[in-house]
């Protein structure tokens, strides 16, 4: 197998405008066969924009999308058979039953009766939806909504998959049961192009990732590539017994070799290139009275990375999902 023939989809220089706004401004990246490759960066970024542009419903100024070797920029249309898109939002008809929409949604592939009835149950059941198949969709509940949407994108078994937004707004269960079905995809040998807020959920599922600010990609690595970037970080987790609102005045004129962050009212961290003693730290915050409950060491994560290269932090990014989803 050549270079080329392991890739799924190769984007080159794409580039979308609004207005006055560049929404995706000359984005190059590729995505491997059967990988999962996640594509983060705050609300307003070019994620979904890219998305639109790579599954034909919007047209790119300038750039070039090849599938599978296969140029089809001027005609996204031609590559639909190859995909499946799972967009943030269920695209469904409420009225109709789970088997139902399964079973229309192949119609629109055309499969026959027989056979898109059998891979409509087949679906049902290995995403735990037997049961739920002769229901209303508008009854399900929001994870139940989300694995149907899921299988409605693979009904007709796409090399393809694009998910935006997988577990958005569901409960932990549902959201783990989704992060299984993503793994069984790429096991199958999909290949998965996954949109996400959650740093912690890209670290878990993804191979590769790239980070999108203001229309450009600004890091693209593989996720291990990426936590390399840490790995002489040392961070160490306070909890303080008063809430605080700021990083306490003085404690860097004190702690010199350290920089700290506010993680929540009554958590501080201190990051360091080298191993920090705890007694001078806990001193320094007693002079600023300030007493420790607990200190502990922290791992660094896909979340230090993102806010180190993004300049965002990435709780406010989640935040700003969450409460997209409750308007």
């Amino acid at each position: 197998m050549t270079y080329s023939d392991k890739i799924a989809i190769d984007v080159h220089n794409l580039a979308k405008r609004f207005r006055d706004v560049e929404a995706v401004a000359g984005a190059s990246f590729t995505v491997n066969r059967s990988e999962i490759f996640g594509f983060l960066g705050p609300n307003g970024a070019g994620k979904t924009t890219t998305i639109n542009m790579l599954t034909g419903l919007a047209r790119p100024m300038r750039g070039r999308i090849t599938y599978f070797g296969r140029d089809y920029t001027a005609d996204i249309k031609r590559a639909q058979h190859l995909m499946g898109v799972v967009p943030d939002e269920s695209n469904l008809y409420p009225e109709m039953s789970g088997f139902d929409n399964l079973s229309f949604c192949a119609s629109l592939y055309g499969m026959g009766r027989r056979v898109r009835q059998e891979r409509a149950r087949r679906l049902l059941e290995s995403f735990g939806l037997a049961e739920a198949s002769h229901r209303k969709f508008g009854g399900y509940s929001r994870g139940m909504k989300r694995r149907l949407t899921i299988a409605a994108g693979i009904i007709h078994q796409p090399k393809i998959l694009f998910l935006d937004e997988p577990t958005s707004g569901i409960d932990v269960a549902n959201a783990r049961q989704i992060r299984s079905l993503i793994a069984g995809l790429k096991a199958s040998g999909t290949t998965v192009f996954l949109t996400t807020h959650y740093i912690e959920e890209a670290e878990r599922l993804c191979d590769r990732i790239a980070f999108i600010v203001n229309g450009k990609i600004v890091r693209m690595d593989t996720t291990e590539g990426l936590l390399k970037q840490t790995h002489d970080d040392h961070i160490i987790e306070l909890t303080v017994t008063r809430p605080l609102d700021c990083v306490p005045r003085g404690i860097e004129s004190e702690i010199t070799d350290a920089t700290f962050e506010l993680q929540s009212a009554n958590r501080l961290r201190a990051f360091t290139k080298s191993a920090l003693p705890l007694a001078p730290l806990i001193r320094a915050l007693e002079k600023c009275g300030i007493a420790v409950t607990e200190a502990r060491a922290i791992k660094p994560s896909l979340e230090d990375v993102f806010v180190r290269i993004t300049g965002i932090e990435a709780q406010k990014m989640t935040a700003e999902k969450e409460r997209k989803n409750k308007q």
